[in-house]
């Protein structure tokens, strides 16, 4: 017969094994925490004094000891909002900071969709470092993809790394057909838009609150079943642990999921005024996918099994409020009140373990990056590379229908992006773009 155990027990027998083998691999550990943190920085606060909230999030993330932390639904620092444009910096002080002094780093933000609410990643600089925001998709609220890299012993030496990329989401909310549609917009977007920088996903992270009510919704199906595999996610309680099986449609029987569902903490108004979602809980929206490269071992970087937690979470939350009753000792009582106070969602969390013990300059070059051109050309040749090949010496060849060469340029990369001046005749082109060793072809339409 086969017991299938909640994930945080699990995750104790897991663990005990992960470090009784430890020593036999240079292995090391990456805790991911996603967060909605119902629009953290408002002002007027809609909830508590913001010294207040910061003092429970700090709570939490003393708790969780993430290294990597994904906020969705803090309040814009611009325009949209009302965060003080500093409020990314007084969240690394008086919470991340006051935690762990002097541990954190955050990434830049974006609010390319003008939204009154933001997504922000935050991670431990003593392990990671950010290359940059690949790629931002806007659509209601902005889905930015960032690039990390684990920090190696050797890394002042060898200049070799491990590449993680995580992507936030917070998609449409609601219930309604509509509301379904558009999250299947925005991840299909979202998707479509990684899909141009990669041939296959790489050690990738899709995380944040996606609003989604069972796995057959169009968002969903997107991440764990595209079209074309090479671009597919796992939800890890499903694939790899075992402990459930599509289809699955948690908003509709909730007690089957009831260790998982992450909305809601509350069941009154109160200390709900930024938000109506209450009742306890009774849905599991917030999710942490990984890639298949993740979940095969396939780069340095792996899931441990069954870490997949919902903090404050004791499976006996069904339309009941995170601090009880039945009384919640899943967590501290600190930190289950924290909860309560900060947010309708519950955090989750899991683990990635890294092994460090085979980094070479010839498998740590980030090859899955493709080199994009932008189409149609007008007056310049805008080409994207991947970070790996900056300082490289890179030769482009254009060729016409008839193979006859029209330009050739050669140059060392000074940054990802480069821009060549461009006088073709309007028409079909081909492109042979040779960089480090390898060459990759490409079509470009010119117009006037």
């Amino acid at each position: 017969m086969t017991i299938k155990l909640p994930g945080y027990k699990a995750l104790l027998l897991t663990s005990a094994l992960f470090i009784a083998n430890y020593c036999f691999a240079q292995q090391d550990t990456l805790r991911l925490l996603s967060y909605n943190v119902l629009y953290l920085g408002d002002n007027p606060p809609c909830q508590a004094a913001h010294s207040t909230m910061e003092g429970y999030l700090e709570t939490v993330v003393a708790y969780a000891n993430p290294d990597i932390a994904g906020f969705v639904k803090m309040e814009a620092m611009d325009a949209s909002g009302t965060a003080p444009a500093q409020f990314a910096d007084s969240i690394l002080q008086d919470i991340f900071n006051a935690a762990y002094p002097g541990r954190y780093a955050y990434c830049p933000s974006t609010n390319v969709s003008s939204a009154d609410n933001i997504s922000m990643l935050f991670y431990d600089q003593q392990k990671l470092g950010f290359v940059n925001v690949l790629c931002t998709y806007s659509y209601i609220t902005d889905f930015d993809t960032y690039k990390l890299y684990y920090k190696t012993a050797n890394l002042a030496t060898t200049h070799d790394s491990i590449f993680l990329y995580v992507t936030l989401n917070h998609t449409e909310s609601g219930s309604g057909s509509s509301d379904a549609a558009t999250r299947g917009v925005q991840i299909g977007g979202e998707m479509a838009q990684i899909e141009t920088h990669f041939t296959t996903l790489p050690n990738m992270v899709n995380m944040g609150d996606f609003n989604v009510h069972n796995s057959t919704e169009a968002c969903y199906q997107a991440l764990v079943a595209p079209t074309n595999l090479n671009y597919r996610y796992y939800d890890p309680p499903f694939y790899p642990d075992a402990l459930f099986s599509y289809p699955a449609d948690w908003d509709n029987n909730p007690g089957d999921y009831a260790y998982y569902l992450t909305t809601s903490t509350r069941t009154g108004s109160s200390p709900n005024e930024c938000s109506n979602d209450f009742g306890g809980g009774k849905s599991w929206y917030d999710h942490i996918f990984l890639s298949s490269n993740i979940i095969n071992k396939s780069d340095h970087i792996s899931y441990l099994p069954h870490s997949f937690h919902v903090i404050g979470n004791d499976g006996d939350r069904l339309g009941v409020p995170v601090i009880g009753p039945p009384a919640n000792v899943s967590a501290p009582a600190a930190v289950i009140n924290s909860i309560y106070q900060i947010s309708q969602h519950y955090p989750v969390t899991l683990d990635l373990l890294v092994d460090t013990s085979a980094v070479t300059s010839a498998n740590m070059v980030s090859k899955e990056e493709k080199v994009t051109v932008t189409n149609p050309v007008e007056k310049e040749l805008t080409m994207r590379f991947p970070t790996s090949l900056v300082g490289k010496t890179i030769t482009v060849q254009c060729m016409d229908m008839l193979g006859r060469m029209q330009m050739k340029s050669t140059f060392v990369l000074t940054g990802e992006l480069e821009r060549i001046p461009c006088t073709l005749m309007p028409g079909i082109y081909y492109l042979a773009i040779s960089a480090d060793g390898e060459q990759v072809s490409k079509r470009i339409v010119t117009k006037e």
